[in-house]
This record gives structure tokens, C-alpha cells and sequence, in this order.
């Protein structure tokens, strides 16, 4: 596929995701997302749909690389020449947790990575600054003081089974979380559940669809089918997002307070 050919395919999916965009109008140097209005959401979705029209593969640590027409063309360029490297860096480490990611999330630096055993104090401080709402709708319970015993376990995570990752930021010169997402494997070994957090101050931000499309990478390359997760049914926000990831949404047989949302993990949602 020549370079004019990608480029006519890029601007395809970007008019798909974004039909009032003047696509003529784009200049191949300058960030899209200046120049086109696309939230976070909407910028995984032309990821996403680049992937599938141009068959190629995009690791989600590169997405932060991709933010011009010009790096886009040059990347799956590349890509499309030498189809097998990505395939042969997965093959290497399937099971290693993705590595430290960085975003820029309105005008601030992101970093996404594992969660680790040293993390805490920073998972205990990120626990403490959540809204009594928040708390509740990410554990489901009235949660006070977390108990050390607990912090211990949510940040001493077998990475190569499991999964648990921290959105963090420089604050006055210290890391901090501001937000957390995780996903567990299940019994079968052939499918997961996941748990997402976002401190308040980054809802809307689109900072929850980066961690969950993170997971939902790592899972798949993992070979893992399914990942689910519950909901409260009050929780408009998460539930929407879990919509525009391809989510169905369930009822809970155990709970009318919750809602079950499952897809799968297998080329398209369920």
C-alpha cells in the first residue's frame, strides 16, 4: 500500500468518527486533535478503526507517537512493510505487563505503568482523596481507611497472570495516582474481570477509556476470550463507556443494583 493510499485511508476513518471534520482542510503536520474536535474516546475509536482497515497492529504504548497524519502514514507505513515485528516483540514476553506509557491528557503528562509493591502509600493516598461516591462505586461498599492488609494485596499483583495499572503524574515533584485499573483472570483461565478508578478531578478527561482500552490490549494479546466486570447501575458514566468499548450489558442475577457488562475479547464484541 503506497503512502497516498494510507493517507486517503486515515482520512476515511477520521471523517467515519468525525463527520463534520474538514478533511481537506488538515494540515499533515500539525496535531489532529488541534485541528479536529475528537475526545479521548473518540481518538481510541480511529485507532482502533485504523487497526482493522489497514490490518496492522498498534501496540498501545505507541498511540502517544501517533498524533499527526504525517506519523500516522510513516507508522503504518512501516508497519505494513515489516507486518511480522510486531507479532515477533509480542511473541518474545507474552505474559510481561506493558512497560511505562506515557499520555498528555489536556496539556499534562501521564504515565501509565504496572502497579508495584512499593506502591502503597501512593495506592493508599489515591484511596483517601476518591469521593465517598467514588469509593462506593468502585468497591461497592461503604470503604473507609483502607486496612494496610488490603493495600498489600491490591498493590502486590502477580503481573504475569493478573493485571494492575496506575495512571500517575508529577504533584509538586512527588508521584501520584490518578487513577487505577486492574484485571484479574478467572478460574477457567479464559477470561477475566476488571475494576477501573479515576480520581474525580480526571473524570471526563478521558483518562478511564485509556486504562480500560490498556487493559482490553494486554488481555487480548494474553489469548485471554472474555473480560467483564459489574456496575452499579446509578453509574451512567462507566456505563456508557462501557458501550463505546463494545460492552453488552447484562443483568446481574445476583443484584437489581448491578449491572453486568461483558465482551468479548476475539476480533469483535459480543
Amino acid at each position: 500500500m503506497q503512502n497516498d493510499e494510507i493517507r486517503d485511508a486515515v482520512r476515511s476513518v477520521i471523517g467515519s468518527v468525525a463527520p463534520g471534520a474538514d478533511l481537506a482542510a488538515l494540515r499533515p503536520d500539525r496535531p489532529l486533535r488541534e485541528q479536529i474536535d475528537l475526545d479521548s474516546m473518540d481518538w481510541l475509536n480511529v485507532l482502533a478503526a485504523l487497526q482493522e482497515r489497514l490490518a496492522i497492529a498498534i501496540p498501545e504504548h505507541d498511540y502517544g507517537r501517533l498524533d499527526t497524519l504525517d506519523a500516522i502514514v510513516g507508522y503504518a507505513a512501516d508497519r505494513l512493510a515489516n507486518p511480522t515485528a510486531d507479532s515477533a516483540r509480542v511473541a518474545a514476553a507474552p505474559d510481561e505487563p506493558p512497560p511505562g506509557v506515557e499520555h498528555r491528557i489536556d496539556g499534562v503528562r501521564v504515565t501509565l505503568r504496572p502497579i508495584r509493591p512499593d506502591d502503597v502509600a501512593r495506592e493508599r493516598d489515591f484511596i483517601r482523596a476518591l469521593s465517598d461516591e467514588a469509593r462506593y462505586q468502585r468497591f461497592m461498599a461503604t470503604v473507609g481507611e483502607m486496612p494496610a492488609s488490603q493495600l498489600r494485596t491490591l498493590t502486590n499483583v502477580d503481573q504475569r497472570r493478573d493485571l494492575a495499572l496506575a495512571a500517575t503524574i508529577d504533584r509538586e515533584g512527588r508521584e501520584a495516582f490518578v487513577g487505577v485499573a486492574r484485571f484479574g483472570v478467572d478460574t477457567s483461565g479464559a477470561g477475566c474481570e476488571f475494576a477501573v478508578a479515576v480520581a474525580d478531578d480526571w473524570h471526563g478527561t478521558g483518562l478511564a477509556g485509556i486504562l480500560m482500552q490498556a487493559l482490553i490490549d494486554v488481555a487480548r494479546r494474553r489469548g485471554l476470550r472474555t473480560m467483564e466486570g459489574f456496575v452499579l447501575a446509578t453509574n451512567s458514566r462507566m456505563l456508557k463507556l462501557a458501550r463505546q468499548l463494545g460492552f453488552r450489558q447484562l443483568p446481574d442475577a445476583e443484584s437489581h443494583e448491578t449491572v453486568r457488562v461483558v465482551r468479548s475479547l476475539q476480533d469483535q464484541p459480543l
